[in-house]
C-alpha cells in the first residue's frame, strides 16, 4: 500500500512539474531565443569588428588612445540611441563609485592589454586567448562570490588550462613560440572580464541596460582620455584619416555602443555566465577575418588549441541537472 501511495505521488509530481515547465518554457522559450541570436550577434561583432580593427587602428595609435576613441564612437551611439527611443537617462540615481569601478575592470583596463598585447601577438591568438573569459567568470565566482563548484567545471578548467599550454607552442628549439609577455596581456583581459560580469551583475542591478552602458563608456572614455594623453602621442592626420575613420566608428558603434547594450541585457536576462559565451563564438569569426584580410598563419598548434579551449570552456560551463531529481525524492518519502 505504501508503495502504491508512493507512486501515485510521484505520477502527480512528473506532472504538475511537466506543467509548470510548459508554462515556464512557454514564457522563457522566447527569452532564450532573444538572447542566443543577440549572442551570436555579438560574436560576430566582437569577433568581425573587435580584433581586426584593433590590429589596424595599432599601426597609428596606441593602445589607451584606441580604447579612449573606441569608448567615445560607442558613447555617441549610445547617447542617439537613447534619445531615439526616449530612454531616460538618470545620472543622479547611477551608483557612480560601483559604476566607475565595473568600468575600469571591464572595459578599461581589459581594453588597454588586450590593444597591448595584439602589439605583440596576431589577432587571431589573441582572439582564442579572449575565449577563456567564461572560464575566468566561473572561476572568479567560485573563489570570491561562493558559486558552488562542481567536478565538471574543475574538469573544464584544467581542459582549458591544458589547452592554454598547447597555444603556448611548446617546443625543444624556442621552449615557447609565442610571445609570452603578449600571452600574459591577453589572459590579464580575458581576467578584467571575468571580474567584470561577476561585479556588473551584482553591483548594477536595477539599472536600465542604456544607463549601464552610458555610465560605463562615459567613465572608460574619461579613465583611457586620461591615461593616452599621460603616456600617449597622436597625430591630427591620423585621426582624420579616411581609413581610420570607419574603423574608428565601427569598433564604437558595434564593437562598444550596441554590441554592450546587448551584453548587458543578456547579463540582466540571463546570467553572466551565459553573457560571456560570446567569447565562445567569437574565435571562429576572428580566425577568418585574421586569416583572409591580415594573412595571418593558421597553424595546427594555434587550431589544437582552440578546440581544447573551447572544450575545457564547454565542459566548464554546463550545469547539471539535479535539483528536479532531488526534489521529487523529497516529495516522494
Amino acid at each position: 500500500m505504501k508503495i502504491v501511495k508512493g507512486y501515485t505521488r510521484i505520477m502527480l509530481l512528473e506532472q504538475n512539474m511537466f506543467s509548470i515547465e510548459q508554462t515556464s518554457y512557454q514564457e522563457e522559450g522566447s527569452s532564450c531565443r532573444v538572447s542566443f541570436i543577440l549572442l551570436s550577434f555579438c560574436s560576430v561583432s566582437f569577433g568581425a569588428v573587435l580584433f581586426y580593427f584593433i590590429k589596424v587602428l595599432l599601426n597609428d595609435f596606441g593602445p589607451w588612445t584606441i580604447a579612449f576613441l573606441r569608448s567615445g564612437a560607442g558613447l555617441v551611439v549610445v547617447v542617439v540611441i537613447m534619445l531615439a527611443f526616449r530612454k531616460p537617462f538618470n545620472l543622479r540615481m547611477i551608483p557612480w563609485i560601483p559604476m566607475a569601478a565595473m568600468a575600469l575592470i571591464n572595459t578599461a583596463i581589459p581594453w588597454a592589454f588586450i590593444g597591448f598585447s595584439e602589439t605583440r601577438l596576431t589577432s587571431s591568438m589573441a582572439s582564442i586567448l579572449n575565449a577563456t573569459t567564461p572560464v575566468w567568470t566561473i572561476f572568479i565566482g567560485m573563489l570570491f562570490f561562493k558559486n558552488v563548484s562542481t567536478k565538471m567545471q574543475w574538469l573544464g578548467i584544467s581542459i582549458a588550462s591544458f589547452g592554454l599550454i598547447v597555444l603556448l607552442g611548446v617546443n625543444s628549439e624556442t621552449i615557447i613560440s609565442v610571445d609570452v609577455i603578449g600571452f600574459i596581456g591577453m589572459l590579464t583581459a580575458s581576467l578584467c572580464y571575468g571580474i567584470g560580469s561577476q561585479l556588473s551583475k551584482r553591483l548594477l542591478s536595477g539599472y536600465s541596460m542604456y544607463q549601464i552602458t552610458f555610465g560605463t563608456l562615459l567613465t572608460c572614455m574619461i579613465s583611457s582620455g586620461s591615461m593616452a594623453f599621460a603616456t600617449e602621442t597622436v597625430s591630427y592626420s591620423d585621426l582624420i584619416s579616411v581609413s581610420n575613420i570607419p574603423m574608428i566608428i565601427g569598433l564604437g558603434a558595434f564593437g562598444s555602443g550596441i554590441a554592450y547594450i546587448l551584453f548587458y541585457y543578456i547579463i540582466q536576462n540571463g546570467s553572466a555566465e551565459f553573457a560571456t559565451m560570446v567569447t565562445y563564438l567569437v574565435p571562429c569569426t576572428a580566425l577568418i577575418w585574421g586569416y583572409s584580410l591580415l594573412n595571418e598563419e593558421i597553424t595546427w598548434s594555434l587550431i589544437t588549441g582552440l578546440f581544447i579551449v573551447l572544450g575545457g570552456v564547454f565542459i566548464a560551463g554546463r550545469k547539471p541537472r539535479t535539483v528536479k531529481a532531488a526534489s521529487m525524492e523529497q516529495l516522494a518519502e
